[in-house]
């Protein structure tokens, strides 16, 4: 059984469809990137993934249920959006946090700061974008969830705190456990992925092991994605 299965997964925003009829099986055990171009789907089929929105049709499972309030408790999400209050500290972050999830850990919470270079006295309205981002993943991933689900996870992050956050998040993944990662910095992803969802225009391209597509394709991830995509300009570093 899959860890996340979406059937026929759908979402219409107005006259636009977002998501489009996407089946999908995710397994514990991978971490996964999916690759697209900014509006192609991604965010919206992770929301509706974490039970933050609703599909408009189709439907979409945790563990063989469907995704409720019950399976929030076990799917840790991040947003490309700020979602601290402006009067919060770093430490009144880790409290919220406390507050709603029981898998969350305190002491995880301070080493992972520590590791960004992060002090629990600033306050998150002074925090420069590459903070706050840095911020996100600390508190995302001092829960012991058994889905993470980062979207953008290195959306303004400086090269070499791109290192450290690569580390933390290949620490965090284990056989029991689903990493998804959400991004358009393919590199970046190619070096932390095993396998690979390619959505366009809120369909699914393909779900794919990055092994087997090397060895049968022979072709890299970033490559894969310039086939799909048409556009070497969309890959960035």
């Amino acid at each position: 059984m899959s860890m996340l299965e979406s059937k026929e997964i759908t979402k219409v925003f107005g006259a636009k469809t977002a998501v489009d009829h996407v089946t999908l099986q995710l397994d514990a055990g991978h971490v996964y990137a999916m690759l697209g171009p900014n509006g192609s789907g991604k965010t919206t089929w992770m929301k509706m993934a974490a039970g933050l929105c609703k599909p408009t049709g189709g439907e979409i499972r945790f563990q063989g249920e469907p995704v409720s309030i019950e399976s929030r408790k076990h799917v840790a999400y991040m947003s490309t959006e700020p979602y601290f209050y402006s009067w919060m500290t770093v430490r009144d972050v880790g409290v919220y946090y406390s507050d709603f999830f029981q898998d969350y850990s305190a002491e995880r919470y301070r080493q992972l700061l520590q590791r960004m270079e992060l002090t629990e006295d600033l306050k998150t309205r002074a925090l420069s974008s590459g903070m706050m981002a840095k911020l996100k993943i600390a508190v995302t991933l001092a829960r012991d969830a058994q889905v993470y689900m980062l979207d953008e996870p290195f959306n303004g992050i400086d090269l070499l705190a791109r290192d450290e956050i690569r580390a933390c998040i290949l620490e965090a993944a284990s056989e029991d456990k689903l990493m998804l990662l959400s991004s358009h910095l393919v590199e970046e992803m190619e070096a932390i992925a095993d396998c690979a969802v390619f959505i366009r225009e809120g369909k699914l391209i393909e779900c794919v092991d990055l092994d087997t597509m090397r060895t049968e394709m022979g072709v890299s991830m970033t490559d894969r994605y310039r086939q799909i995509y048409g556009h070497a300009g969309e890959v960035q570093a």
